[in-house]
């Protein structure tokens, strides 16, 4: 393995603990498994659906401001498709055996990127079209084998947010870095510490397409791009795709685990395979260049590691509940409820924990992981007021209930993994 230092990281490393994600995650009441669905096939409950919906919804809106179209594509397609793109000579060994139906042959997808070649080769494109940006959030399906699988990070339903760029030689470079600081920038509001990146590389033995000039133009315009961004990575070999090299970005787990959560990938078989083409300013056919990219990559793998980057307390856009209030006794009820609701109209995740779950001690305690609880006492009410806590145990100064949606709904609708501070408007903090 050849190790080339360039420049910085993506991110700033620091020191985390890590978490088990298969024991935080059911003890949180996120996800579960049950021997009736099968290994390796999850099933999310509401807290792990909310964190999950929360993610997949800010991942929508990242791309779409960076230009993507987002399309739906079915989860089956003909043994004949994956012929054609080479999953199933090269990568057949990984994929579910295929359903027989009125005698054609059906198979779960492992990949979405046929079905985007498809859906662009349906439409003529001209090169005022390029670059064309092609996501979507959808199912695929490897036939992982019983020894590998574990809790989210390892499964064999995969959610992925996927994309697939079409663009010309000329716009590759660019169209990379892009997708280099769309996962930068991911990064940094899910707070996510990449351990490194990789720029992976075919290797001996392996199965891959057999077209060395292919390789060898694909390979420079990824170093290019990795050198031009200023980013440090290492070159490995024997990490590639079938069809040639990526940019991987590593994460590791509790143990020190590796494991690929984003790509960068470029691709000339594809489109040669599916006999992509656009119309260029000459009035000719060309070959448009094939970009896969993934910003957060599975769905499932992302909740995993930022589950245990964490330990639960997720950033406040993130977080299952965003903000419990706590009325201190059956007198505060009623004015606890009517702030419930306010926050809820305004699009919080708020809830209500009431003296029936304990004192308000334990009631604090169990909700430590919340970014936010309003305390409503006998002066509060009389106030029309809330005692603020943060759930790194600051107290904040009493605030007007009627400000508090508006206030928490500003601080949580920011991407970010920042609490509180005196630029959001948090007042004095006093520490207890």
């Amino acid at each position: 393995m050849s190790v080339r230092p360039r420049g910085h990281s993506l991110h700033a490393s620091e020191e985390t603990p890590m978490h088990d994600h298969r024991r935080l995650g059911r003890e949180l009441g996120l996800f579960d498994t049950d021997p009736l669905i099968g290994t390796g096939l999850p099933y999310w409950l509401p807290d792990g659906a909310t964190v999950r919906h929360a993610l997949e919804e800010y991942i929508r809106g990242v791309e779409r401001r960076a230009g993507y179209r987002h399309v739906y594509s079915p989860v089956l397609g003909k043994r004949e498709l994956y012929e054609i793109s080479g999953h199933w000579s090269h990568y057949s060994d990984d994929m579910f055996p295929p359903m027989d139906l009125g005698g054609e042959q059906f198979v779960l997808r492992p990949s979405l990127c046929p079905h985007h070649a498809l859906i662009y080769r349906s439409r003529a494109h001209s090169y005022r079209e390029l670059p064309l940006r092609m996501a979507e959030l959808g199912a695929m399906y490897r036939s992982e084998l019983s020894g590998v699988l574990g809790g989210l990070s390892r499964v064999r339903a995969i959610h992925l947010n996927d994309a697939h760029i079409f663009c010309t030689v000329d716009q590759v470079a660019d169209e990379a870095r892009a997708a280099l600081e769309l996962i930068r920038r991911a990064y940094d509001a899910l707070g996510i510490r990449p351990a490194r990146l990789r720029l992976s590389l075919p290797g001996p033995g392996g199965k891959y397409v057999a077209d060395p000039a292919l390789w060898e133009r694909s390979a420079a315009l990824l170093t290019g791009v990795l050198d031009s961004s200023g980013v440090a990575y290492e070159a490995v070999a024997g990490e590639a795709a079938f069809y040639g090299p990526k940019i991987d970005v590593q994460i590791a787990d509790e143990a020190g685990r590796e494991s690929t959560l984003s790509t960068v990938q470029v691709d000339f078989h594809q489109p040669e395979r599916f006999d992509l083409r656009y119309i260029g300013a000459d009035g000719a056919r060309h070959r448009p260049v094939m970009i896969h990219r993934s910003v957060i990559g599975s769905v499932e793998r992302a909740v995993a590691h930022l589950v245990e980057q964490h330990g639960g307390a997720f950033p406040p856009w993130l977080a299952p509940t965003q903000l419990v209030v706590l009325p201190v006794s059956d007198t505060e009820l009623p004015q606890a409820a009517r702030l419930v609701a306010r926050c809820a109209a305004r699009g919080l995740r708020a809830e209500l924990s009431g003296p029936e779950h304990g004192t308000l001690g334990a009631r604090v305690r169990a909700a430590r992981l919340v970014p936010y609880q309003a305390v409503i006492g006998a002066r509060e009410a009389a106030g029309d007021s809330v005692a603020l806590r943060l759930r790194d145990g600051r107290r904040m100064d009493a605030l007007p209930a009627a400000e508090l949606p508006s206030r928490i709904g500003a601080l949580v609708g920011a991407y970010g993994t920042g609490l509180w501070d005196e630029e959001g408007g948090g007042g004095a903090v006093r520490h207890d």
